[in-house]
């Protein structure tokens, strides 16, 4: 079932988001792109790592998030992915089973960004670039 595969992209992206934000920060990195296959559910996760650590609401995130139904023609009855693959639209569960996850692995998402070897400098360098 694709809601369970939200947490365990939750558990195993760790350290692939942090090495998004050691992308992002260095020098002339911004804008940048940050996709996967479909681009919306690992980089749905990632994304919701990173607006998070903007402290952008949950409402926010979730919004955004839900936009990839609309942007891959998975909305109404007659919904044709334009990605190709056959891939699924999403719900708010599916975003919100990664981040229970995440909270209740590690307590806060920094935490979890730095239990997979983020270090506090780099996601204040973070903030500071995406803010």
């Amino acid at each position: 079932m694709q809601r369970e595969l939200y947490p365990a992209m939750a558990e195993h992206a760790g350290r692939s988001t942090v090495a998004v934000i050691r992308r992002l920060i260095v020098p002339g990195a911004l804008p940048a792109l940050v996709h996967c296959a479909s681009g919306k559910d690992r980089t749905g996760v990632t994304a919701a790592v990173l607006q998070t650590l903007l402290n952008a609401s949950e409402a926010e995130i979730t919004e955004g998030f839900l936009r990839s139904n609309t942007a891959l023609g998975l909305t109404g009855a007659s919904a044709v992915p334009q990605a190709g693959h056959g891939t699924r639209p999403v719900t708010r569960t599916h975003l919100l089973h990664a981040m229970i996850w995440i909270r209740g692995h590690y307590g806060s998402v920094p935490d979890y960004l730095l239990a997979h070897g983020a270090e506090e400098a780099e996601l204040r360098a973070l903030h500071t670039a995406l803010t």
